[in-house]
């Protein structure tokens, strides 16, 4: 019954000190705009994956969109505003079992984001090293784990791009 009322009472000044300059989400993002507009993904790479630019781009909107609460729009002076390419689609033989046969290959997947700020210019940025990979058994055929991959990779690129615009990471 005490730590129900000591809950209560400090419960206000709780809510109240989340109520400064910018909202905050439990991601430790700090938002302080309103809405985002979140650019196709261009398809850039030499391997081209026909469904991989519409796949990443939803992850990222909806990794974006579930952490802040921003609303989505389709304008030009959006508060935040992000357009990229996918500039890596690779697939590499990572270890061996012998001198002739591989036994893991990585699908690596590499983007260029350019994040814009309008509310914000000094936490504008451009960068073209998010790159994540996934290893498989390399007696697997791609085709049959390349869903399974893309979405593994897809969310990390999601959450270090998010990171890098929202958390300053």
């Amino acid at each position: 019954m005490m730590i129900k009322r000591l809950f209560l009472l400090l419960l206000p000044f709780f809510l109240f000190s989340l109520t400064g300059c910018g909202i905050y989400s439990f991601s430790g993002a700090t938002i302080e705009g309103k809405n985002i507009n979140i650019h196709q993904l261009e398809n850039k790479a030499r391997n081209v994956v026909p469904s991989l630019s519409s796949t990443l781009t939803t992850k990222l909107r909806s990794r974006i969109l579930s952490q802040t609460g921003l609303k989505p729009v389709n304008k030009d002076d959006a508060d935040y505003d992000i357009t990229g390419a996918i500039t890596a689609y690779e697939v590499t033989v990572t270890g061996a079992q012998s001198v002739q046969v591989a036994s893991k290959n990585r699908l690596t997947l590499s983007v260029q984001i350019t994040f814009k700020n309008r509310l914000n210019e000094k936490a504008d940025f451009s960068q073209t090293t998010f790159t994540r990979f996934s290893d498989f058994d390399a007696s697997q055929i791609l085709q049959n784990v390349e869903a399974a991959l893309i979405e593994d990779i897809g969310n990390q690129l999601a959450d270090d791009i998010f990171n890098k615009a929202f958390v300053n990471w």
